[in-house]
């Protein structure tokens, strides 16, 4: 049945005559196992009659593909590209079916996909830091399976230390991923920076879980990023509808609008960066208006380019008589 379930899967339509000599089965163990893959979700449509056969259709949920070590291989490493966020939008939903993947994959896959990974540079614009797929794996099967972990964390301003943390979700938010559990330490909710967290290992210790407050990680982890105090405050007169800039910047700044073709752009941000690729997404003319910081990083960085755009000498050949 598996055998037949792979053949339907890689050809658009198979006569019932064709399938059976494939598979070595009489016409009607045939019919038998089309019966049982129906039985298991997979809409099989039957035509009758001499020229009649088979097709597998697609059915209102996804019942269970096979996947040859190739496609399994392909299908990791895109889920990987799409966790780090090469996708907008899908990074959380990635790490899920990525650890799903992954838990029932053979070593010798394993490695193939490690391989993959650490030798190919994805092409994505302005990623966050680097994080390792297994350690978002470890921790994504832990909120699934509702399995302590424990982990070393390393704060924005403080030392090395073992966290013990029940597991709630993984938040990917400002080209960064967060884990929102509730710390056994601290007796409370928190969030943890994933690119500051090492050595992540499930405990054993099963546990239920609690009640988050407010119910929305995304909106937990958003919240804290807000009241932790950022190293600059930007602001920045750009030429373009408040709503242009909006759509550049999303949920990570505040947008006032001064004019029909104007807006005032604020931001409180560790990284200028951020604020730089707001700007150019936006692609208008801009003010900064704070900090100088900003002013000094726009002039640097397009001093780089007007650089780039500088004609080359060419030496031409000389003329013959």
């Amino acid at each position: 049945m598996l055998q037949l379930l792979s053949l339907l899967q890689t050809h658009r339509y198979w006569s019932g005559g064709e399938l059976a000599d494939r598979l070595d089965v009489s016409p009607r163990t045939l019919r038998r196992d089309v019966e049982r893959l129906r039985e298991l979700g997979y809409p099989v449509d039957a035509v009758r009659g001499t020229a009649g056969g088979y097709q597998l259709q697609a059915g209102a949920a996804l019942p269970p593909l096979l996947l040859d070590d190739e496609e399994a291989v392909a299908i990791a490493v895109g889920l990987r590209a799409a966790a780090g966020g090469m996708v907008a939008g899908i990074e959380e939903t990635s790490v899920r079916a990525l650890s799903k993947i992954v838990q029932v994959m053979p070593p010798r896959l394993r490695r193939r996909v490690d391989a993959l990974q650490s030798y190919t540079v994805p092409a994505a614009f302005g990623g966050g830091p680097t994080i390792d797929a297994a350690v978002l794996s470890t921790l994504a099967m832990a909120c699934r399976d509702d399995e302590r972990v424990s982990f070393d964390y390393t704060p924005r301003d403080g030392e090395t230390m073992m966290r013990t943390v029940e597991p709630h979700r993984l938040v990917s938010l400002g080209r960064r991923w967060y884990l929102v559990g509730w710390d056994l330490t601290r007796h409370d909710w928190r969030s943890f920076r994933v690119d500051r967290l090492s050595r992540p290992a499930t405990t054993g210790a099963r546990f239920r879980q609690r009640e988050l407050t407010g119910g929305d990680a995304a909106a937990f982890v958003q919240q804290g990023i807000a009241s932790t105090h950022q190293r600059h405050r930007v602001a920045v007169l750009v030429q373009a509808p408040a709503s242009d800039v909006s759509a550049a910047v999303g949920g990570w700044g505040d947008v006032e609008e001064v004019g029909p073709q104007t807006a005032r752009l604020r931001m409180e941000v560790d990284d200028l960066g951020w604020p730089m690729m707001v700007l150019a997404a936006v692609g208008a003319d801009f003010t900064v208006e704070e900090p100088a910081e900003l002013a000094d990083r726009v002039h640097e960085v397009g001093q780089l380019f007007v650089r780039a755009l500088r004609p080359r000498r060419r030496t031409r050949p000389p003329r013959s008589p």
